[in-house]
């Protein structure tokens, strides 16, 4: 409603303009901003809000933030589970513990002591079996003893050689992809837990801030809303036959009330539609009655220059060329 008023003015101020011989001396306008407002993507109480209204703040400067117990809870879950997740992986691909070793080497020497003792039984117990001393069936006993160790010692440096090698690469590549997994649920733990504290992502000024502490904001809403100089434009709007001669690039001059010199500007945009059409046949007579949107930014941020201002702009010269 607004621009539909400030529309309608503008088109009697130039229909006015029109009655008279004279050239009008410029283009009514006024001052608008591009405002960045800041939000977070997750909902919770406002805990603090760091700045006020009117603040001149630097980029990333903190500006609010959000509670957050229960997402730095979950990034210290997510971070116990990477913890054990990289140790299973460690303990996979490295060899036993030392002592694990010691141990099975040990019983690899009794192993080969009780094969010697078995070896010598055996070649004792032939000789007597021969000389017709003992019985057949203490042969078989002692060479079945004798079989019985040799087993024990095969199984025991295989124990031990085993010992000394990394779990299986089928084992340590599902660990692996274990520890993956934990370390990208941490990633995401510790990317929420980053969201709840937001800072400025320019420099510029505390244009409003929307929340207060302690009341709930939902997910994706604006909490502060900054003004960075370079963001101040002004829109003014030209009749039909005057068009023509703007082109994006184009030098004006704006003039408001209590600046002490004319702010140099560049039309950023012209609108492609007119801003207002009257319920008439347009004809050669009745098109001067269109007025089409243009925006300007200054060449220089200027201070004098807020929101809402009114301004006068003129062309510097007619046409420029395109950029």
């Amino acid at each position: 409603m607004r621009r539909i008023g400030f529309v309608a003015a503008t088109i009697g101020a130039l229909m006015l303009a029109g009655c008279g011989n004279s050239t009008p001396p410029g283009y009514p306008g006024y001052v608008e901003a591009d405002y960045v407002r800041v939000a977070a993507p997750l909902s919770g109480s406002l805990a603090r809000l760091s700045v006020n209204r009117g603040d001149e703040i630097a980029a990333n400067a903190p500006l609010f933030v959000l509670e957050s117990a229960q997402e730095a809870a979950a990034r210290a879950e997510a971070e116990s589970r990477a913890r054990q997740a990289e140790a299973t992986l460690a303990d996979l691909e490295k060899a036993r513990r030392p002592p694990e070793i010691a141990a099975v080497r040990a019983q690899l020497a009794q192993a080969e002591a009780a094969i010697k003792q078995s070896e010598n039984d055996l070649t004792r117990t032939q000789k007597l079996v021969a000389d017709k001393f003992l019985p057949m069936q203490q042969l078989d006993q002692a060479t079945a003893k004798r079989d019985s160790d040799r087993a024990r010692i095969a199984e025991l440096r295989a124990q031990l050689e085993l010992a000394n090698l990394p779990a299986r690469t089928d084992a340590i590549s599902a660990a692996r992809a274990e520890a993956k997994a934990a370390n990208d649920a941490l990633a995401q733990a510790q990317w929420r837990l980053d969201q709840k504290t937001q800072t400025a992502p320019v420099a510029g000024i505390v244009y409003d801030t929307l929340y207060r502490p302690g009341e709930w904001v939902a997910a994706g809403s604006p909490v502060v809303s900054l003004l960075p100089p370079g963001n101040v434009k002004i829109r003014f709007y030209v009749p039909e036959p005057a068009l023509a001669t703007l082109r994006r690039g184009a030098a004006v001059s704006v003039r408001c009330d209590g600046c002490s010199a004319p702010i140099a500007a560049r039309v950023a945009f012209i609108a492609p539609q007119a801003e207002y059409t009257p319920p008439v046949i347009y004809s050669r007579e009745n098109r001067s009655k269109l007025v089409f949107l243009v925006e300007a930014r200054p060449d220089v941020p200027n201070a004098a220059l807020h929101p809402g201002l009114p301004v006068e702009v003129s062309l510097e010269g007619g046409s420029a060329e395109h950029k």
